[in-house]
């Protein structure tokens, strides 16, 4: 048995990236700090007609039609490029929730709008207490007791956060649960939309940390102390090595977790926490020696890493940091045996 990604998943991941490259470098992810609304609609626009925002819609309303494992690595780049929008909370966790438990002609539209890259729905699980991009959001997806509601804007109260990427515009929704707008599948449902959001911010967090890493490596070959680059020496060698080690260990957990939603394993939940919980932690372990090895410079906002660090920081606590994580999985462990 083969584990490995096919050809055609590579090779639209190097697509994705080639993109990534030339319309979203570091610079760009900067400007949404200082931008209206954190948001890049051509850029949006772009993905959506590549596909990537439908990879998991049925190809009857535009999608491709494709799996979690199809999208994983995709995230993965979104999280290399620092991209700003939400495409891991729309594409991994509202398309599939509208999906599989939308209510037909409402959702259905809107799905195939979302899909089209002409509407966005926010997203708000209960494991977070914030929605991304809520106020520029067509509508909102949230999560109750009694499982997800589709919510539009004007039905709740926005109320901004302050955040430490200032690309990733949080608010806290003020709103009263109905009939109305509950999906199906009830508490389940909102159950794997939390998982769906831990392996997609496990995905990203393995691309940050793979550009946090070619930062730092870039850095220690070019910066040179005693005449010789800083990369030649034992310690800083040691660093890297570290959280090389740490990431390569974390990524087969994250493509795992998304070959589990893909075949419908039973451990996919166990699998989700597991990914998310080691990725949080390669992600810190790698930002540390990264930000080692640049020195003060690491700290300042001329420097790319902060860009990427802050990022990783706040994606470390998304859908449940790593320690929330370790204790889902000790209970599985615990009550299994």
């Amino acid at each position: 048995m083969r584990f490995a990604f096919s050809d055609d998943q590579l090779a639209f991941a190097d697509a994705v990236r080639e993109l990534l490259t030339n319309e979203c470098p570091p610079e760009v992810v900067r400007a949404a700090w200082d931008s209206p609304d954190g948001r890049n609609r051509r850029l949006w626009t772009q993905l959506a007609e590549m596909g990537v925002v439908g990879m998991l819609a049925p190809e009857s309303i535009g999608g491709l039609g494709l799996s979690d494992i199809d999208l994983v690595r995709i995230l993965a780049e979104a999280g290399f490029a620092g991209l700003a929008e939400p495409l891991a909370d729309v594409a991994a966790v509202v398309v599939p929730a509208l999906r599989d438990h939308g209510a037909a002609g409402l959702s259905d539209e809107l799905l195939a709008r979302v899909v089209a890259g002409e509407a966005t729905v926010g997203l708000g699980l209960r494991s977070d207490g914030s929605t991304l991009h809520a106020e520029s959001a067509d509508a909102l997806l949230l999560e109750a007791e009694d499982g997800l509601h589709l919510v539009a804007t004007t039905d709740v109260e926005l109320s901004p956060l302050n955040t430490v990427d200032g690309a990733r515009r949080l608010s806290r929704v003020v709103w009263s649960p109905s009939e109305e707008t509950l999906l199906a599948g009830g508490p389940s449902a909102a159950v794997e939309a939390r998982d769906r959001a831990a392996v997609a911010a496990a995905a990203e967090l393995c691309g940050l940390a793979d550009r946090m890493l070619a930062i730092a490596v870039e850095y220690v070959t070019e910066r040179k102390q005693f005449g010789v680059p800083i990369g030649s020496f034992q310690a800083v060698k040691h660093h890297l090595a570290n959280a090389t080690l740490a990431l390569e260990f974390a990524k087969p957990l994250v493509w795992r977790a998304a070959y589990s939603r893909t075949m419908g394993d039973p451990d996919a939940s166990l699998h989700a926490s597991m990914a998310k919980a080691q990725a949080s932690d390669a992600a810190e372990v790698v930002g540390v020696a990264a930000l080692q090895c640049h020195g003060a410079i690491g700290y300042t906002v001329e420097c790319d890493l902060h860009v990427f660090l802050k990022r990783a920081w706040a994606l470390q606590r998304r859908a449940g940091d790593a320690a929330a994580h370790r204790r889902r999985v000790a209970a599985a462990v615990l009550h299994a045996n």
